[in-house]
């Protein structure tokens, strides 16, 4: 009945209507049945959802092959919510946290060391624009990350101010297979618009080298498109917000948890795998080989000898 009611809850079913969309049963069944009443759905509904958020914060993480960390900062009915997304290597995107609170400390990150997140063969992260959430990164993976800034996030800031012309330059220069060529257009750019819109040059020149990281490892140009935007965890997100937009009355932190996390859950049912997933295997080689060219001496003879799988070594060549 639990599962029941979140079924019905998250098709937009309110709670004094499930009565109306039970199966029947027979009048004199339905006039002795209890514990279809609003209250009693509202209480089961809540059990069940709280549940499933605890079973979404409490996922471990050691047994997932993981390439592509992808974390996202969003207002929910006025509480910022924290979620987190992985991709692993054959393409698979599994939710794995949610937080409550902004992207200033490195607690996001920590959180999902602590289930067993792997790292030290190197892992891209793939952010929003904001600047603390990439800064929390950095404390806590450190060298063994590459930061890949979202693009279209990029473009929707500067081209919503400027129109279609700058936008259509700034795609054209993000989707350049020379990054450096690129970077050069989007500098050039930032330059123009000093003068008339000085706000737009700076947001567009804020963690302007990390918008080409996936561009420099020189991988394929599907996954360079599909890898440098946070879109797989906007859907996410999306599908979190469709059914909570009936909530009328929003009590607490809590309960905004519950919603995000159910919704999460939910719309890991429908997830397909990535576009470009037979090649994800090259993804991951790219960024091990230029994490290790960040690395000292000591430390990629270290990153040798805990490099078992030999698949990757595979996708390099």
């Amino acid at each position: 009945m639990s599962e029941l009611a979140i079924e019905r809850m998250l098709a937009g079913v309110a709670t004094r209507l499930q009565r109306l969309v039970a199966e029947l049963i027979g009048e004199d069944v339905e006039q002795a049945a209890f514990g279809d009443s609003r209250s009693s759905v509202s209480r089961r509904f809540v059990q069940a959802t709280k549940a499933r958020v605890d079973e979404l914060v409490q996922r471990d993480l050691a047994d997932l092959d993981v390439a592509v960390l992808m974390v996202d900062g969003i207002v929910f009915h006025d509480c910022c919510c924290v979620v987190a997304l992985v991709i692993t290597t054959d393409g698979t995107k599994v939710p794995v946290g949610l937080w409550d609170g902004d992207t200033e400390s490195t607690v996001v990150v920590r959180d999902l060391l602590a289930r067993g997140l792997r790292f030290e063969q190197g892992i891209l992260c793939v952010l929003d624009g904001g600047k603390a959430l990439a800064a929390g990164v950095k404390r806590v993976f450190g060298k063994y990350a590459l930061i890949q800034r979202c693009t279209l996030r990029k473009r929707r800031n500067v081209g919503d101010d400027l129109g279609r012309v700058t936008d259509r330059q700034l795609k054209k220069a993000f989707n350049d297979e020379d990054a450096a060529r690129g970077l050069r257009v989007v500098k050039d750019i930032a330059t123009r618009l000093e003068a008339d819109h000085p706000s737009a040059a700076a947001s567009l020149r804020e963690g302007l080298e990390e918008l080409f990281t996936l561009r420099r490892t020189r991988v394929r140009d599907l996954l360079s498109r599909t890898r440098s935007s946070t879109n797989c965890i906007e859907s996410m997100i999306s599908v979190c917000e469709e059914p909570s937009r009936r909530v009328k009355r929003w009590r607490d932190t809590t309960m905004v948890r519950r919603w995000v996390g159910t919704g999460m859950l939910e719309a890991e049912r429908s997830f397909r795998r990535v576009k470009g997933d037979k090649q994800m295997l090259v993804l991951v080689a790219a960024v091990r080989k230029e994490v290790a060219s960040c690395l000292t001496d000591d430390e990629r003879e270290q990153l040798k000898r805990s490099d078992t799988p030999t698949e990757y070594d595979q996708a390099v060549a």
